[in-house]
């Protein structure tokens, strides 16, 4: 059912965009869709309040209640925000803005609507993205946009609501991320690979960091992970930072709407010259940030002590990322980071001096290589590296996983991690930590190196290099059976080739062609 309304706005979104660019559009609907959702939870609050104040057994019963006195009741904000509920003022409401999806000035409605959010919810300010009055949208489109996102029912389960509006959101991040192409790469990592960052991190306390966070979608996948497994939200504390402003507000959007508490630092800003939280240890980071980005340098970053390994190249800031990462976590804090593949050979530019270092160092604990097809942006290959400030086991090994075959397509052109891979990925990585289960190398797929072995390779971490070929059968007999086999079918092709080609110069020749 959900499938099926999350497929049906996208289509009728797509339709209405008509010739507005994506990144522009995506502002648009996804705005619509929060402000749908805070307007329903509101809405189902005040059923909910109106329904306990008139209740003579419920807490919250008003003796000698009139009407008046219960619409005064039904204004105050402390009943709203107690359960974690937007105040949302009449002139914002959704009702008051589908009454008006026909008239003119909507997009300034709808802008004005946003601006009493933010004055009302301090949480949400600076972060509601207020463009719907200068909106270049063709007549009367944007009122139909109003009453297709009209068709959302939230219910009255905020809970309930929530989780529908996460997914619906989530559908449409990447939705924009697929139309946008190379561009929408910047906001949406594909939520195989944050599953499988959250997995293998497993991030059900402290705090966590993520130092370009995008949508948020790190977060939301972490907030799952604790649900899942039997843990609260309020057990964590979420720090992000994100340079793009609208991404930025997009972020904080994804995670106002979830009810999760958060700092994305005072404004959108450069991690590396702008960074928001510098005094910041995180016992658990998860981070996507651009590959290979060459114009990340600026001349204030020299010297700076989260270099700690070596200065990292002007011309490509992976090995910057993974510094920051490494400076910012907590004494036994852990990261996972997603990189493009050359991360872990290159020896340009001072990278394997650096990634030799930090081998040396002993704070590379696993690498993994991840199938290819996974980005809507970008065909380069990935893979995560998993760091430590100090391992807690095996100190001296790196495990190395290759997932390259593990992917299965969902479309002509996107693959995904299933979840039974991410959990065998996981439960891995945990045997392999003695958390859990018994580990044991298995050709092709893991094998756990001693830093020896991996110096002698020059510091390389593609763990093609070191995990070996699957095992095959190494039992003669078998192999002599499949040989035989093998030979007769090519005798048996070979003698039909020639037969059809007998038979193709019988025909020609009937038609008078020589030979």
């Amino acid at each position: 059912m959900l499938d099926d309304i999350k497929k049906t706005l996208w289509a009728t979104a797509d339709k209405l965009r008509a010739n507005m660019d994506a990144a522009e559009y995506k502002h648009l609907v996804l705005g619509l869709i929060f402000l749908k959702y805070v307007s329903d939870t509101f809405a189902a609050r005040r059923a909910e309040l109106t329904t306990r104040f008139t209740d003579e057994a419920d807490d919250y019963f008003l003796h000698e209640c009139d009407a008046e006195m219960l619409a005064d009741e039904l204004e105050d904000r402390d009943y709203y925000r107690e359960v974690n509920v937007f105040w949302v003022p009449e002139a914002a409401r959704w009702d008051q803005l589908r009454a008006a999806a026909k008239q003119t000035d909507i997009g300034k409605r709808i802008d004005e609507a946003l601006t009493v959010i933010e004055q009302e919810n301090p949480k949400l300010k600076g972060i509601l993205d207020k463009r719907y009055g200068r909106a270049q949208l063709p007549d009367g489109k944007l009122g139909e946009l109003v009453d297709l996102v009209s068709t959302i029912g939230f219910g009255d389960d905020p809970g309930a609501a929530r989780d529908v509006l996460g997914q619906v959101y989530e559908y449409f991040l990447g939705q924009f991320a697929s139309a946008e192409g190379k561009k929408g790469g910047q906001f949406y990592t594909p939520a195989s690979i944050v599953k499988t960052l959250v997995a293998v991190l497993a991030p059900h306390h402290g705090k966590v960091y993520d130092p370009c966070c995008g949508s948020g979608g790190m977060f939301v996948q972490s907030e799952k992970f604790i649900e899942a497994h039997g843990g609260k939200l309020g057990d964590v504390s979420i720090y992000g930072q994100e340079s793009n402003p609208t991404t930025w507000r997009l972020a904080a959007m994804n995670l106002a709407i979830r009810g999760i508490d958060f700092n994305l630092g005072k404004e959108p800003a450069d991690t590396f010259t702008r960074n928001q939280h510098p005094d910041l240890r995180a016992d658990f980071i998860l981070a996507n940030p651009p590959f290979n980005i060459s114009d990340w340098w600026h001349g204030s970053l020299e010297g700076d002590p989260r270099w700690r390994y070596g200065d990292p190249p002007q011309g490509n800031a992976n090995y910057a990322w993974l510094q920051h990462m490494l400076h910012h976590l907590a004494p036994t804090g852990r990261a996972g980071i997603v990189l493009a593949n050359g991360s872990m050979g290159s020896s340009q530019n001072n990278e394997g001096q650096i990634r030799a270092a930090m081998v040396e160092a002993d704070v590379v604990e696993v690498t993994i290589a991840l199938p290819g097809q996974l980005f809507f942006n970008t065909q380069i290959p990935a893979c995560l590296w998993f760091l430590a400030k100090k391992k807690t086991a095996r100190p001296g090994e790196v495990l190395f996983i290759d997932a390259r075959k593990l992917g299965r397509m969902i479309s002509r052109v996107q693959a995904e991690l299933t979840d039974e891979i991410i959990d065998r990925i996981a439960a891995t990585v945990a045997a392999w930590r003695g958390e859990e289960g018994e580990y044991a190398d298995q050709p092709g797929y893991c094998r756990s190196v001693a830093l020896a072995e991996i110096a002698e390779h020059g510091h390389v971490l593609t763990p093609g290099r070191y995990v070996g070929a699957e095992a095959v059968e190494d039992d003669d007999e078998a192999f002599a059976d499949k040989m035989r086999s093998l030979t007769e079918k090519l005798g048996e092709q070979m003698a039909r080739g020639a037969e059809l080609d007998a038979l193709i110069r019988q025909k020609l020749g009937v038609l008078g062609y020589a030979f």
